[in-house]
């Protein structure tokens, strides 16, 4: 059985796959909740996949993904890409994660060549520094911490004041050790980080209530923006508008040091009680 040493795994090596054939490719995923693999990692691997099978030229600038099955940490997951169109600006993939000959996730995304326009976004929000922000995470396993560094901005157990968007939080997140010059490396590794925090943030008004906490991920989206670093540091601002029928809806927004919105993300998350 292949297993993942988090002495020396970097973000990078945590999406490498290997090609098996025209459209498939293996990979291995670590822990996230108890017994099932980490869905942030299923997602960038599926990415990885999608992109090896699209021109560099061509940038993703979306992904759509639905969680079907807890994916297992003690066997290999197969990635089989469907290449459902080629046009004259856009790319499309559809990837399907196997295991055990079951789906247990299922990936679309889109890819863009550049063009230029005019453009607008929202304003960053007004944060301490990365040097500044208080609390160093702890609370990850050894593989996570490895692969990345997070510092809190907001409390990591009861978040920032509601100011009628519901629960919100605010984290510095980047990878630990610097990854390649290709932007494909950079999006698939904001897809891993993507997943960090972000169901909790629909967690943090309900911490006490009765019955220990579940949380299963539904589905995730992400948007890119603009160019960065994941190896740089980014405000990732979450927020969670609802929460009901055990379903709780995030959002969150990726911003460079300097201000540039990069990429927002969307999840829903399954809360439940033991």
């Amino acid at each position: 059985m292949t297993t993942i040493d988090p002495t020396r795994t970097g973000l990078d090596q945590l999406l490498k796959l290997e090609p098996l054939e025209l459209n498939l490719f293996r990979g291995w995923c670590h822990q996230g909740s108890p017994q099932r693999a980490f869905g942030g990692q299923v997602a960038a691997q599926a990415l990885t996949a999608a992109g090896a099978t699209v021109p560099a030229a061509r940038h993703v600038h979306s992904l759509h993904g639905y969680f079907i099955r807890g994916g297992r940490t003690d066997m290999p997951i197969i990635y089989e890409v469907e290449r459902t169109r080629d046009g004259g600006s856009f790319t499309t993939r559809r990837v399907v994660a196997i295991q055990n000959g079951e789906s247990i996730f299922s990936l679309s995304a889109s890819f863009q060549t550049e063009a230029e326009s005019s453009a607008h976004q929202a304003r960053m929000p007004d944060v301490p520094a990365p040097d500044e922000a208080g609390v160093v995470e702890q609370d990850r396993s050894p593989i996570v911490l490895s692969a990345i560094e997070v510092r809190f901005v907001s409390s990591p157990e009861t978040g920032l004041p509601d100011t009628g968007r519901g629960p919100r939080q605010q984290i510095w997140v980047r990878a630990k050790d610097a990854l390649p010059d290709a932007p494909l490396a950079h999006v698939c590794a904001l897809t891993y980080i993507s997943d960090i925090r972000l169901a909790g943030t629909a967690l943090l008004p309900h911490r006490d209530d009765p019955g220990e906490p579940q949380l299963t991920s539904l589905d995730h989206a992400v948007w890119f923006h603009r160019p960065f670093r994941a190896d740089e540091w980014l405000l990732f601002d979450m927020e969670s508008p609802s929460y009901a029928n055990t379903r709780g809806l995030t959002h969150g927004e990726f911003f460079t040091t300097d201000g540039r919105l990069v990429a927002s993300v969307t999840q829903e998350v399954l809360l439940r009680r033991r």
